[in-house]
């Protein structure tokens, strides 16, 4: 009984990457490879939070060594 409540519940969240309904294994995903497409992109950079501090150069940061 309680199994189908899950699955009704799991089935109104939706894969962020390629909206399909997402799975409990998986979840917020839809299946692995939305996982894995997702962890390459925070990986790469694509998500960033924003700041407003300049990035740090080598210059600059062996100058701060010394």
């Amino acid at each position: 009984m309680a199994d189908g409540n899950e699955k009704v519940a799991v089935l109104k969240l939706r894969c962020p990457i390629c909206r399909k309904p997402a799975l409990l294994a998986f979840r917020p995903f839809c299946s692995k490879h939305c996982s894995d497409i997702d962890l390459g992109r925070w990986l790469g950079g694509e998500y960033r939070v924003p700041t407003n501090d300049t990035p740090e150069t080598p210059e600059s940061s062996e100058e701060e060594k010394s």
